[in-house]
């Protein structure tokens, strides 16, 4: 058969891009159709991609912890056996191995990146002469410090430089020596010399890089880097709060008789499913009756135009160990709450064990986020990019309240925060969808089934 080039899969509608984080084959080795190839991590899961076809890995492109745009290629399966690399070469002078995929930024195309291969692209050379190509993560971490890349030596796959080496240079490590050899010229590790703050123009100026705090030069510190879900995260994170000019607000609900319903059906639930009825599934019901009430929360920004959303597709925030995944919930308006607690159950799971899909992932319209399981009683969430609002359920927790006729009462209260995007709907839509949560939660008795 043909080579097969497989392409970074696209991880979702609001990600541009994956890191490599395992492959789970090398070059050489049999692959099955649908058989796990490689992990690519985001800022939702780490996530095993089945190969598309059957054969041979011939040539794996992106190695482990490179980030990539999605469509870039990262590995060629074909049907023949790989030569070993310990084989000889033919001749004293060996012919190029084939190209890998590389990059170049097109300024004329508005600063885009441009896949294209090493034999055919025409980059600058630098200072010593040789072409070097960087992917776009590199490229514009590099823009950003404005770092001079020919002057980083690479660590990466014929010395190519990787997101981790300028990270190193912008961390204060340094740029290479010239000569790039050791004590008594021995060729070594690349010998870091310190690189010189770029000059702040009234224009532009970089960052400037983080200074210790007073009083704690000489303590005891650690540099942990960031795990791949991490990165992603905190890049998800600010290109939310930089793209989406969001809004918040807050409701105060009583939740007494909710807590007096769910202690009533607490014991035959647990006698019959054999796990605890929480109250989220109630406030999901409830969340739902205010998308209903509020369609333009059920909804994204499509630059022209509102794009609303008739399918009701929860994103509910699952967190883990090592950061926090969103699964989605899908058609939550066609479900009871006794539906909605089996749905729960299962998506959280399979969250918590690692066994979540691309399409767990996929698809989420609205978000709903349990802070208050953690004790949470007040928080403003970032919207996900690509959504018009996310809600918070905080802590139920028991307070003095002065009720309707001027007397004091304990009650156990709750408060639920909205953050939404600004561009889609305004304040009075925002309180609008918050009431509903509160008369449905306070007043209306939901029924299990």
């Amino acid at each position: 058969m043909a080579n097969t080039v497989i392409k970074m899969p696209q991880l979702g509608e609001s990600v541009s891009e994956g890191t490599i984080g395992r492959w789970l084959k090398q070059p050489g080795e049999r692959v099955e159709r649908d058989e796990p190839l490689v992990e690519i991590q985001t800022d939702k899961v780490n996530a095993e991609v089945p190969s598309p076809v059957a054969g041979i890995l011939q040539q794996i492109l992106l190695p482990e912890g490179t980030t990539a745009a999605v469509k870039t290629d990262m590995a060629i399966i074909g049907d023949e056996v790989v030569a070993a690399a310990e084989a000889p070469p033919p001749t004293p002078s060996p012919a190029p191995a084939p190209a890998p995929q590389t990059f170049s930024y097109d300024k004329a195309a508005g600063g885009g990146v441009v896949g294209q291969r090493d034999d055919d692209a025409e980059p600058a050379p630098a200072a010593d002469g040789v072409k070097r190509f960087y992917t776009p993560v590199v490229l514009r971490i590099a823009e950003e410090h404005n770092l001079d890349l020919s002057r980083i030596q690479g660590s990466g796959a014929h010395g190519r430089v990787t997101r981790r080496d300028v990270e190193r240079a912008i961390a204060g490590e340094g740029l290479p020596s010239p000569s790039g050899r050791g004590v008594g010229g021995e060729s070594s590790s690349p010998t870091f010399v310190p690189t010189p703050p770029p000059v702040a123009t009234p224009a532009a100026s970089s960052p400037p890089s983080p200074r210790p705090l007073p009083g704690v030069e000489g303590a005891l510190t650690e540099d942990r880097p960031l795990s791949p879900m991490r990165r992603a995260i905190a890049e998800h994170m600010t290109r939310a709060r930089a793209e989406i000019p969001d809004a918040w607000s807050l409701t105060e609900i009583d939740m007494t008789n909710l807590v007096r319903q769910r202690q009533k059906l607490q014991a035959e639930w647990q006698a019959r499913e054999g796990y605890e009825l929480t109250y989220l599934p109630f406030f999901i019901k409830a969340v739902l009756a205010g998308l209903r009430a509020v369609p333009e929360l059920n909804a994204s920004f499509a630059g022209d135009h509102i794009r609303l959303h008739h399918e009701y597709n929860l994103g509910i925030a699952v967190s883990l160990d090592n950061g926090l995944v969103v699964p989605v919930l899908r058609n939550a308006d066609q479900l009871s709450v006794a539906g909605i607690a089996r749905a729960l159950r299962a998506i959280i799971q399979k969250a918590r064990s690692g066994k979540l899909a691309l399409d767990d992932l996929q698809g989420a319209t609205f978000t709903v986020n349990n802070p208050g399981s953690l004790g949470s009683i007040m928080s403003q969430p970032i919207v996900p990019v690509g959504q018009a609002g996310i809600v918070t359920m905080e802590a139920i927790v028991k307070r003095p309240i002065v009720t309707a006729d001027d007397a004091i009462a304990v009650r156990s209260m709750m408060n639920s925060c909205l953050s939404f995007d600004h561009r889609v709907l305004d304040g009075a839509g925002a309180l609008r969808f918050l009431r509903t949560i509160k008369t449905e939660l306070e007043t209306v008795e939901l029924p299990l089934y």
